[in-house]
């Protein structure tokens, strides 16, 4: 998760229950970027990343090693738009299609976690 003393990428392992990653979330969400990463307790995979500038954000799906997808974003930016996001400590650009709000990301980060499973999420687009 982004530090939001540091403003980088902390690749350190915290373990939390959902009121403490929401606070955490909270805090970098006031700060207007971040990243962070999230997987079930005991399993490496799946694992969620959101990644977010300003108003807008990313996420990433890695069901193993090698296969990673993108969730198909909420149409808050045109499909031939681009946003930058923070994915760790690097921006990268992503178009349209896979941007959505911040709100909408939680929301989904949310729902994987109290629902243990990636399914019914929204469309997952594999890189």
């Amino acid at each position: 998760m982004t530090s939001v003393q540091s403003a980088h990428f902390e690749s350190t392992e915290r373990r939390s229950q959902l009121p403490d990653l929401l606070s955490a979330f909270r805090e970098l969400r006031a700060s207007g970027r971040g990243h962070l990463e999230v997987n079930l307790l005991d399993s490496l995979y799946p694992y969620l990343t959101l990644s977010f500038l300003g108003d807008h954000a990313v996420i990433h799906l890695f069901t193993s090693e090698e296969s990673i997808s993108l969730l198909v974003g909420d149409g808050s930016v045109s499909p031939d738009g681009e946003v930058d996001v923070p994915v760790m400590d690097e921006l990268a650009t992503f178009t349209g299609d896979f941007v959505m709000g911040v709100d909408c990301a939680w929301d989904v980060m949310e729902n994987f976690v109290r629902a243990g499973t990636v399914e019914g999420l929204g469309e997952w687009r594999e890189l």
